[in-house]
């Protein structure tokens, strides 16, 4: 009669133990965010019950972004106007964008803890956390004092904002590289430099580029509201419709936003797609 080995007894026994580990984990990490959830629903003043109170307003508001006259409307709109304010922020995010990725493309490999020292990666982290704790239209804010009203503006805070996100998101790619390729080329006697340009870049441009189409497209929505402090594009002609109360401009503004960000969004599907 044969025994079971005492090894395949002790591996059952700890992959039995593993996975208790791992469901207790998951269990207390639910609960966790379960009393985060209760914990600050008072703090973010959540009452579902105002949107029955409020439903008349509610209502009131959702018909005024509907015109009395909509074929006089679309006929006299100033829909030259708000394509021309579109493009204009879409040439914002291009370049916001394309700024960005110049600069986080060193500033991703100085975060990245198999590629720099810890005395640049830490230093450089703190910096580009400190460009994503800020939201763009703060930044906006501070351009529009520092170089004028106008796009250039909302390019620059696109450009500082964006800058802080892909230079972690191109990190996280270059620390999941695989090793053996840049091992090889170092065998070789290769210099650092080398070891980058054709073991890491290779393995991790496919994500890069992916995140800069993505980024390139939430760029345009941001754009698309920047405007509201000056910084250019279709958000300055939203902002003084909103103002003005002219609520059906304003929802036909709204459409044109939909439409091209839309559009954007499909074009940088079968970009991604090419690049997978």
């Amino acid at each position: 009669m044969t025994m079971p080995s005492t090894t395949g007894q002790l591996d059952l026994a700890q992959r039995a133990q593993i996975e208790g580990r791992k469901r207790l984990y998951n269990a207390a990490g639910w609960l966790a965010f379960l009393a985060l959830l209760v914990l600050s629903y008072h703090g973010a003043g959540i009452d579902f019950g105002k949107l029955w109170t409020n439903r008349e307003n509610i209502a009131t508001i959702a018909s005024d972004f509907w015109p009395d006259r909509p074929l006089y409307f679309i006929e006299h709109a100033e829909w030259g106007y708000y394509a021309a304010a579109m493009w204009e922020t879409v040439q914002i995010a291009i370049w916001g964008t394309f700024l960005a990725v110049v600069f986080a493309v060193p500033f991703g490999l100085m975060c990245s803890h198999n590629v720099a020292p810890w005395w640049i990666v830490q230093p450089t982290r703190r910096v580009m956390d400190a460009l994503r704790a800020i939201n763009e239209m703060v930044f906006a804010l501070l351009f529009v004092v520092a170089v004028g009203l106008g796009p250039f503006a909302g390019a620059l805070a696109l450009f500082v904002h964006t800058t802080g996100i892909l230079a972690k998101l191109f990190s996280e790619a270059v620390e999941a590289i695989d090793d053996r390729p840049v091992e090889g080329i170092r065998a070789t006697g290769a210099t650092t430099l080398d070891e980058i340009v054709f073991g890491v870049i290779p393995q991790v441009l496919p994500l890069w580029v992916s995140y800069s189409l993505y980024r390139f497209e939430s760029n345009v929505r941001s754009a698309a509201v920047l405007g509201i402090v000056g910084a250019g594009g279709i958000g300055m002609a939203l902002y003084e419709e909103l103002r003005a109360f002219n609520y059906p401009t304003a929802a036909g503004i709204m459409v044109i936003i939909i439409i091209a960000v839309s559009l954007l969004d499909m074009l940088s599907a079968q970009l991604r797609k090419l690049v997978s």
